[in-house]
């Protein structure tokens, strides 16, 4: 992509600061949905804390940042939802613009709702699955609002075929990087100071981790998650899982299922805080694991009130 004034993808200015530390050109800003998501996640966001994040320089100004973060954020998410599996006709365009938390919100629910569950059958048992492993959708919009580079006024850009979700983010790969190197654990943020927010609210774990969490989704399948770095952008292919061929039946055990249904063929129950502990996972990754596991079939909600948070295996009676 050449960065001149025939394309999208221009670059604001060039400056030897990092985007992100630099002084904002706006600052008259408010931060309604930086506030809300603050407190959603149980954390303050007081002048102290802009400080702290470097939302406020040491010159008592906005920076970029701060710009990022705000509700007049200049950047957007685009969608385009096609027909088939190839650019032709629009089913859907979407637009999201404001703050990157609000874009970051909005973009999972529009995601979500284009996420179709689907059912086949293994003999007299049904298999219900998404299109896409949720978690893995929720990492590559992270992965593509926290590592793009600012600089560039273009969108991010989403589109949907039947096959495929693609994620467009602005910048390419960070001077010294391969994309190899990205799936064993390798990361250096290209926004460090907007990776560390994310982190501090929980969004992200350990930097480097999120694209083998993805590859892992898709172990049972022929078609894998792809890369595609330019000198001036990154692309993440996600198979549509319900469209992408087994390699194995979808039956077939995966390791964090086994260890969970060896544990219950010696326990009573298992609850969402077990299966934390004995797979080292975090509470949102525990929860995926027990639903893919009641949608297969394997294990079954004890009791039928909503505060219940014990799983027993299929077949075995609430008594144990």
């Amino acid at each position: 992509m050449r960065e001149d004034s025939n394309t999208e993808f221009k670059r604001e200015y060039t400056t030897d600061i990092k985007y992100e530390a630099a002084r904002s050109l706006t600052q008259e800003l408010t931060f309604n949905a930086a506030t809300e998501e603050f407190t959603r996640c149980g954390a303050a966001f007081g002048e102290n804390q802009m400080r702290t994040l470097g939302v406020i320089g040491a010159d008592g100004l906005y920076t970029n940042l701060g710009l990022l973060l705000s509700d007049q954020c200049a950047h957007t998410v685009k969608f385009g939802v096609f027909s088939g599996i190839k650019k032709g006709e629009f089913k859907t365009r979407k637009e999201i613009d404001g703050s990157i938390f609000k874009q970051m919100r909005s973009s999972f629910d529009f995601l979500s709702l284009s996420n179709n569950l689907a059912a086949t059958f293994s003999g007299l048992d049904r298999i219900e699955q998404y299109d896409y492993p949720e978690e893995a959708v929720r990492e590559a919009m992270l992965n593509s609002i926290i590592h793009r580079d600012y600089a560039f006024s273009g969108s991010i850009i989403v589109n949907l075929y039947d096959d495929r979700m693609e994620f467009v983010s602005l910048g390419g790969l960070v001077p010294g990087l391969r994309t190899e190197d990205l799936f064993i654990g390798v990361s250096q943020p290209r926004n460090e100071k907007l990776a560390n927010v994310f982190y501090r609210l929980k969004h992200i774990e350990a930097y480097g981790t999120g694209l083998r969490r993805i590859m892992q989704y898709y172990d049972d399948f022929e078609v894998k998650p792809e890369i595609t770095a330019t000198h001036g952008a990154f692309m993440l292919t996600l198979p549509n899982m319900n469209y992408a061929k087994p390699l194995r039946s979808k039956r077939q055990q995966k390791p964090q299922h086994k260890a969970v249904l060896d544990y219950l063929r010696d326990n009573p129950f298992i609850t969402n805080e077990i299966v934390q502990k004995i797979l080292s996972v975090k509470q949102t990754r525990a929860y995926t694991i027990i639903r893919e596991m009641v949608n297969e079939g394997f294990i079954t909600k004890r009791g039928g009130g909503k505060e219940d948070n014990e799983y027993i295996l299929t077949g075995r009676t609430a008594a144990g």
